[in-house]
């Protein structure tokens, strides 16, 4: 199955399709190395691949003409008494995050995963990463209520992953009312910032982060977590206080989460010129 994807802005026309042969399943591997910066012990293999595949796993790639110029991977999984998918990787070529690919591929992979009678996919991601966030809580609707710190160790050869990595698990229920909302319109404007919410950390006008007094914000309905817009270039600049801004969410999700509270939005705003990211919490700790 494929799909052809074209727009105005997109020259090449994209193909989504499954990636079903040995050599694609190399190119997977390359690709891997190619916009993570890791190396051979931190990627998942062909033969891990080509096994999973057999097993259910859903490999779905997109392709300029005959390159591959990204790809997203998950299998079944049994979670809390529940056959669900989970979703390991996905991957973009960084020339390619224009052309909207990292939605498309998660909707290709919704529609197999919902063809496998499976109803919910789960994922995690560093919850520093304010595109991310914005991508799967804004345009797809996840939701979450569990953290994980240092899920993959301390650190990998990745350069994303030298600060710790610490992740957000995520739930994507794929035919919930939710979902089928934000998937109505593929265009999504970022929902404005509710005002007079509590904070466990805010960002200071320095940029570093600041605590708030526990026992000032929980017990809210709503609460909020803030984070800095760009980690990945403040981890180049300021590497101490990249580690900082870890410290301090992790203290925030995990205090929030303890107490009930479910990671429901991502906002993006801008205060006294600097630009910074919130997320939403509401106090309910099922879904």
């Amino acid at each position: 199955m494929s799909i052809i994807l074209s727009s105005a802005t997109e020259a090449p026309a994209i193909i989504i399709r499954d990636i079903e042969r040995v050599p694609e399943m190399r190119e997977v591997e390359t690709l891997q190395k190619d916009v993570w910066g890791s190396n051979d012990l931190d990627v998942v293999p062909l033969t891990m691949l080509v096994a999973s595949r057999e097993v259910g796993a859903v490999l779905v790639g997109a392709y300029d003409e005959s390159m591959l110029v990204g790809f997203v991977y998950g299998f079944p999984a049994y979670e809390n008494g529940q056959v669900t998918h989970h979703s390991h990787m996905l991957a973009v070529r960084p020339s390619y995050r224009n052309h909207n690919l990292a939605y498309k591929l998660k909707l290709a992979q919704r529609e197999r995963v919902l063809a496998q009678s499976i109803k919910r996919i789960t994922w995690t991601f560093d919850p520093l990463q304010s595109l991310n966030a914005y991508f799967n809580f804004g345009k797809l609707g996840v939701l979450a209520d569990t953290y994980k710190i240092n899920f993959y160790g301390e650190a990998t050869s990745s350069f994303l992953h030298q600060i710790g990595t610490d992740r957000l698990w995520v739930t994507w229920l794929l035919d919930g009312e939710r979902v089928r909302q934000r998937l109505q319109t593929e265009k999504k404007e970022s929902m404005p910032v509710p005002e007079r919410v509590p904070s466990l950390v805010q960002v200071a006008l320095d940029g570093a982060p600041r605590r708030n007094e526990p026992s000032r914000v929980l017990g809210q309905e709503h609460l909020s977590i803030e984070i800095p817009s760009e980690i990945n270039a403040l981890q180049n600049k300021k590497p101490a206080l990249a580690v900082e801004w870890r410290e301090a969410t992790r203290w925030a999700f995990m205090e929030a989460i303890a107490s009930g509270y479910l990671v429901e939005e991502f906002c993006r705003s801008t205060r006294k010129g600097q630009s910074i990211g919130i997320y939403l919490l509401d106090h309910r700790k099922e879904f």
